[in-house]
Formats: C-alpha cells, structure tokens, sequence
C-alpha cells in the first residue's frame, strides 16, 4: 500500500499524547541524570561527560571536537530541511504523492529532530576541553569567549525553533491564525542558523560547506517565492 492510499487518522490526541510521553520521558532522563551526577559529586555536564568517556574514550580533544562539528553540521540540515519541507507542505507540493497527515506529521518529527541534534552540539560543546564554554555562555546571547555576535544569533535561532515546535502541540488552544504567525519565525530561525553556521562554524573556509549553504539558502528562497506566487495566483479568481 503506498503512503498515497494509507488511511488518514484525525486523531490529534495522538499526536498530543506522543508528544507528552517524549516531553515526560525527556523530563525523566534529565532527572535521572541529574540525581547520579549529584550522587557521585559531579554536575549534570561533568556526569554526561564522565560517561562519554567511559563509552567512546572521549577525553581526546579530537574526538570532542569532530562530534560537536557533526552534531552543529547535522542539526543546520535538519533545520533546513524542516524549513524546506513546512514550505512544501504549506504549498500543497506534496498532496498529489503523500497524505497530507504524513507530510504534517513528517515536519513537526524534523522540528525535533533538529532540537535533539542542537542539545547535542550544545553539551558536547560544553564538555569540551579545548575550548570551554560555561551554560551561561552557551544559553546566554552574545557572551560567549568565541566569536559572542555570530555565537549569539546561533542562541536566538534555537530559541526561535524551539518556539516554533511547541506550537505543533498547543495549536487547538492558541489558533490557527496565531500559529501561523509564530509559524514564519521559522525563517528567522533558519536564517540565524545560517549565519551561526556560517560566521561561527570552523569548517565554513572549505569551498564545500559554503557551497551546502549557498544552495541550501537558495532553496528555501525560491521555495518562499513560489509560495507566495501560488498564494497570489489563489487569490486572483477569488477576487474577479
């Protein structure tokens, strides 16, 4: 049966309901966490990274270093293919081959994604010994030791993801019309993650990874451009 024939649920409570149980879950591992690092005298952050390196050896700098480079790398295209896709789906480029259930649920999954891979880079940065961020600095904009200006609008953008994913589980209380507001921030995000990633990130000298985001930024603007062109193309036989 292809995706195309699946029947659509329009239960949005699960959606709710899958939602909270990774929230809870989340919830439940930060405190188990928490509870051993304090238990053996260490932070949450020294803990996680105690661990870390028990598992994979990861006291080398090196190692530290490639992972958090990934992790930045990874959740950039993650952003932006959310990014891509919600334009996709907003455009109705998707309903001739996918249900458009799939195709909603499949952005919202991306949104998170994307946040896993940012906590990621987040705490592997902070466990590393090379260049040592504090909570605050990597939390707080615009005072980190490294390049605070472009390190702080990498902060603004995961903040404004993150908005933009919460509002997938408290759309039926806030509206359609505010959602899709909060929804465009989206751009903003993707916009700062670019820049973050461009102006802040150690691999942005290679002719390669300017390349991923000169094509990757091309894309979302020329997916934005038809989508409003479809939008005004909509309206014209509205209003004759």
């Amino acid at each position: 049966m292809s995706i195309r024939n699946m029947p659509e649920t329009s239960d949005k409570s699960s959606t709710w309901l899958k939602g909270a149980y990774a929230i809870a879950l989340t919830i439940l591992a930060l405190l188990i966490i928490t509870m051993l690092g304090l238990a053996l005298g260490y932070t949450p952050i020294e803990f996680v990274g105690k661990v870390l390196n028990k598992l994979f050896a990861t006291n080398s700098v090196q190692t530290l270093w490639y992972v958090t480079r990934a992790a930045g790398l990874t959740a950039y295209l993650l952003v932006w293919l959310s990014t891509v896709w919600g334009l996709g789906v907003s455009s109705k480029i998707f309903d001739p081959v996918l249900q458009r259930v799939f195709t909603y649920d499949f952005h919202q999954f991306l949104s998170l994604l994307a946040i896993g891979f940012i906590l990621l880079h987040i705490v592997v940065l902070a466990a590393d010994q090379y260049l040592p961020f504090s909570i605050a600095q990597i939390l707080v904009p615009f005072i980190a030791p490294y390049r605070p200006v472009w390190v702080g609008i990498g902060v603004f953008g995961f903040y404004l993801t993150i908005l933009v994913s919460v509002t997938f589980y408290i759309r039926r209380w806030i509206g359609q019309k505010t959602f899709r507001v909060i929804h465009y921030a989206s751009f903003i995000a993707f916009a700062f993650s670019a820049l973050h990633g461009l102006f802040a990130g150690t691999d942005s000298p290679l002719w390669t990874t300017q390349a991923m985001y000169l094509i990757t930024s091309l894309a979302v603007v020329f997916l934005t451009a038809y989508r409003i062109f479809a939008s005004m193309l909509k309206r014209r036989p509205s209003a004759a």
